[in-house]
């Protein structure tokens, strides 16, 4: 079996697998039909990511085929289409026992800790596969980074009265806007690429999109979207006293923090990983009623075949990527 593997920062290598086994017990064996490319693929293609080692095959955002299931397995069948769930948890731990599985202590992410979906086939725990086969493998792929913001702005607790800020348009402070607009608040978005900014004007007409903003308090809710260290340190001056600050983005660097500031304003800083299972079905069942359309999302596809020549193109900021998928 064929895989891509990034072998360093910034090359791509073209590596043989062994197929994989017939699916165990609570197993199934998936074929990769789309994967979305991420800002963490991004980040470890450049070095930046902080949980990634190399080799390490990418890809966790993921629209599959089930080929096969392990016995006694009925959740999913042969031929059902699938995102797939990428965070491989214990169970056991405090943190799953609290019902939070997105931070278990040993979690494995495909594609980050563990080698992810840049390959044929790929075997998979089945309960991590949510079924949906009136959608197709491009829409499935963007599930796992919609389940990103769902949960981002669930850690939020938005009321509707509130005023938001998001900091960072890409595709996961996209995901952020999807889920606060479904909140019905007041929601402004810095984001400094004017593709962006168009994007949003054009999709999200609610949203006021601004290319700066002075460093003074003009949101209760705040979340940081872009993994850079200054940025998130300026999240402190621009949430309102009493304010809830989100780091969704994630930097190698130390943030540093206005302690004085913190403490004046009394703010709330949480962070925001991954999402939970939950999210995943919930966010199929929206996108069938209508109300998230993936569609102008993707601006960029190309074949597996012509990935390691493509992906360093779409790193060019005149390519005017906002959410590219890979098609097998």
């Amino acid at each position: 079996m064929r895989a891509l593997s990034l072998t360093a920062p910034q090359q791509f290598d073209w590596v043989q697998l062994p197929e994989p086994p017939s699916p165990a017990p609570g197993e199934a064996l998936v074929a990769i039909r789309s994967i979305g490319i991420c800002g963490t693929d991004i980040a470890g293609y450049l070095g930046k990511m902080p949980f990634i080692h190399y080799p390490r095959i990418l890809g966790h955002e993921l629209g599959v085929e089930v080929l096969s299931t392990g016995p006694g397995f009925t959740q999913v069948k042969p031929g059902d289409r699938c995102a797939v769930e990428p965070y491989l948890n214990c169970g056991t731990c405090h943190a799953c026992r609290q019902g939070r599985s997105n931070c278990c202590e040993s979690l494995s992410v495909l594609g980050v800790h563990v080698d992810g979906g840049m390959r044929e086939t790929l075997l998979l725990p089945a309960h991590k596969l949510h079924p949906c086969n009136a959608l197709d493998y491009d829409q499935l792929a963007l599930v796992e980074t919609l389940a990103i913001g769902c949960h981002a702005v669930h850690r939020a607790a938005i009321q509707p009265s509130e005023d938001v800020l998001i900091i960072g348009a890409g595709p996961i402070g996209l995901t952020v806007l999807q889920f606060a607009h479904l909140t019905q608040a007041s929601i402004t978005v810095l984001e400094l690429n004017a593709n962006r900014r168009t994007f949003i004007q054009q999709h999200y007409p609610s949203a006021h999109v601004v290319a700066e903003l002075p460093d003074e308090a003009c949101a209760q809710v705040v979340f940081d979207a872009t993994g850079h260290p200054g940025s998130m340190a300026r999240t402190l001056h621009l949430a309102r006293h009493t304010g809830r600050i989100v780091f969704v983005g994630i930097t190698k660097e130390p943030v540093l923090i206005d302690d004085p500031l913190f403490h004046r304003r009394e703010l709330t800083l949480v962070a925001s990983r991954n999402a939970l299972s939950s999210d995943f079905p919930h966010i199929l069942d929206l996108i069938l009623q209508g109300k998230i359309d993936t569609r102008p999302w993707i601006t960029h596809r190309c074949a597996f075949a012509d990935l390691p020549t493509t992906f360093p193109e779409w790193l060019k900021p005149e390519s005017g990527v906002l959410k590219a998928v890979v098609q097998l």
